[in-house]
């Protein structure tokens, strides 16, 4: 007789039924042509259905095409993107694990090179850049150009993007949508006192700050089904001390996205400034898990711990103790696609070769002497 692991114990979030606690974690490729998913993708999250996961996300994805980060990122502003995006979904079914979608908007951060390309702004003279936009007249870096201060009629025209999106989302399949509020993209870029130095009902307080994010869940949540969750990722803390966002603003902030219908807070970190961005930071395991457990003790919201939760026993030691309701991983992934079975192992499950489809399980049970 296997161990009951609370990893491997099914969560319902409204109408959707997670198999287990493992999700793969939006990680972007910066393989799409003008928006449309190419087979890459669908290869990279083949990968993952096949491992065993309880749930997956799809990448950043803009709802306008100057939303994007690079110009080679996934887009969801137009109907034709549906069909490459229902392909992944059709993956993720297949398998019976939960497959959810991140809509944003890059904000200041867009018009940009992928990572292995040096992750910088493009050229302003550049062919394929474009004009960026942020709640203020504030660059990125001082080596960035300065995005546009948007208007209140174009801030509508985001939430109205934002909506159109999410519609898109519900008709290529997906379980689940989740809002990109993190890592200094445009609704983190509101949020955020560092980047946000408006006058108006979008700045100022801390109330007025959120305004946006509470906006764009709410039409969000108005559109979706009923029975479809709703998560929205945020960068906890800017780690700029004294003048960036706290843990205390984000438990407000969660606070808040809850009373509009979110379903679960996404826990991550930085990216407001260069400094911060995620990439940058270097600390031990899971040293995000302490945000993800706060958030979901005092806004009394579901949570999904992420970052360096790269051990089976460390993924079981989160869900056991109730510091978060899921955990997403992405290097760990990329390194290991079969991470649900080697936790599996681990954790000493009764039949852990069946967390991967009947047709490799029956082979793997062999590969052990049996009990």
């Amino acid at each position: 007789m296997g161990r009951m692991a609370k990893l491997f114990t099914p969560l319902s979030v409204r109408g959707v039924t997670f198999k287990n606690r493992i999700v793969v974690s939006p990680m972007c490729q910066y393989a799409a042509v003008d928006g449309h998913a190419t087979d890459w993708h669908f290869d990279h999250h083949a990968r993952f259905a096949l491992g065993g996961v309880g749930g997956a996300l799809v990448e950043a994805t803009g709802i306008l095409p100057e939303g994007r980060i690079t110009p080679d990122c996934l887009g969801i502003w137009d109907d034709a993107h549906i069909p490459g995006l229902s392909r992944i979904v059709a993956t993720y079914h297949r398998q019976g694990a939960a497959i959810g979608i991140q809509i944003g908007h890059a904000g200041r951060k867009a018009s940009s090179t992928a990572p292995w390309d040096g992750g910088w702004a493009l050229p302003e003279d550049d062919p394929r850049a474009w004009q960026t936009v942020a709640p203020s007249a504030i660059a990125y870096h001082e080596d960035w150009p300065v995005p546009h201060e948007l208007t209140e009629a174009e801030i509508e025209g985001i939430v109205e993007a934002f909506v159109a999106a999410a519609l898109r989302a519900v008709a290529a399949g997906f379980d689940f949508v989740e809002i990109h509020g993190a890592h200094g993209y445009l609704l983190h870029e509101f949020v955020s006192p560092v980047s946000n130095k408006r006058t108006d009902r979008y700045g100022g307080s801390a109330e007025n700050r959120m305004r946006l994010s509470l906006e764009v869940a709410s039409r969000v949540r108005a559109v979706i089904p009923e029975t479809m969750p709703l998560f929205y990722r945020a960068s906890c803390i800017d780690r700029i001390p004294g003048e960036g966002l706290t843990l205390d603003d984000t438990v407000s902030l969660a606070a808040a996205l809850k009373a509009v219908g979110v379903d679960v807070v996404d826990c991550s970190a930085g990216g407001i400034l260069v400094r911060t961005n995620p990439g940058h930071i270097k600390e031990g395991p899971a040293f995000q898990v302490g945000f993800a457990e706060r958030i979901r003790t005092e806004a009394g919201i579901a949570t999904m711990a992420v970052g360096a939760i790269t051990e089976p026993e460390q993924a079981e030691e989160i869900i056991a103790s109730g510091k978060a309701d899921l955990v997403a991983l992405a290097r760990e992934m990329l390194s290991d696609s079969n991470f649900a079975h080697r936790a599996a192992l681990a954790l000493g499950i009764e039949r852990p070769d069946f967390v991967l489809p009947e047709r490799y399980a029956f082979y793997l049970q062999f590969r052990r002497p049996q009990a």
